[in-house]
């Protein structure tokens, strides 16, 4: 296997996508949100409005914390209302959407992986380059993990220093990440964009425009909602041991998915497409 190879195909496809204002659109605004404007709101507003008025509003925060796990329950034990609301909110109801972000970039620079070479009038010189098929599917891959982790670390990072900026004249003190972020980011995180990566360069190679492998890929995100869902009901809470399990089962099918795709990508069908 020639990596120096696979370097280079993932070098040309990254510098492609930057140049692809519709792949870095979402990119930049869904971050912005997620990181600096959900945190701001969760954070600030409790501070700024009155106690009798938190109180009113929230009066099912103690049917949300009778249904968490003894381990996550402690976490509220000596706060005040306004202290738990910021917790519950930026710590765990938030904790699942920003693992949209690995498979939404990872689904966005993926579709631009075939169907962009296809629409740049590239693909066959592409193709009929001196490599082998494993070869230009590991090269796809690799251009889109490395922005879709890179971007997801960056999101985080963002998200932390907002939470505690935000949240400093509340607790005196910083608190943030709890402890199961921390596998959410370095381990679960990683998954999905593998996840999102492996099956989207498999759906770009076979549609004819970026947009129809784009929307076919973002069905991936109906998984992370499920989550979402799940926190938000209260049937799951992404706890330390919550999170390295889906993660590990993630990982099991970012295998077997690889695997499949690999068998089945086959460039001399894509050639006779062309």
């Amino acid at each position: 296997m020639n990596w120096r190879s696979i370097w280079a195909i993932a070098q040309k496809d990254l510098k492609e996508v930057r140049q692809n204002k519709a792949a870095w659109g979402p990119a930049i605004i869904v971050p912005l949100i997620f990181a600096i404007l959900m945190p701001i709101l969760f954070t600030v507003l409790p501070q700024v409005i009155p106690v009798e008025d938190v109180e009113r509003e929230l009066g099912d925060m103690d049917v949300m914390l009778e249904a968490m796990p003894p381990a996550l329950l402690a976490l509220f034990d000596g706060l005040g209302l306004e202290q738990m609301f910021v917790l519950y909110m930026a710590g765990f109801m938030l904790a699942p959407l920003f693992l949209i972000m690995p498979l939404m970039f990872s689904t966005v620079v993926g579709s631009d992986s075939f169907v962009g070479e296809r629409e740049r009038k590239t693909m066959e010189a592409l193709l009929y380059a001196p490599i082998s098929d494993l070869e230009l599917f590991l090269g796809k891959v690799l251009a889109a993990v490395i922005p879709a982790i890179g971007l997801s670390w960056i999101t985080y990072l963002v998200y932390i220093i907002v939470v505690n900026v935000a949240s400093y004249p509340l607790f005196g003190r910083i608190w943030f990440p709890l402890a199961p972020w921390w596998p959410m980011m370095f381990w679960l995180t990683p998954a999905l964009a593998v996840l999102g990566i492996s099956a989207t360069v498999l759906i770009s190679s076979r549609v004819k425009t970026f947009m129809e492998a784009y929307q076919m890929s973002a069905s991936l995100v109906v998984l992370v909602l499920a989550l979402v869902v799940g926190q938000v009901t209260g049937v799951l809470f992404l706890g330390v041991g919550t999170v390295l399990l889906i993660g590990s089962l993630v990982w099991l099918v970012d295998a077997l998915l690889i695997y499949l795709s690999v068998s089945r990508f086959n460039r001399t069908s894509l050639i006779a497409n062309l």
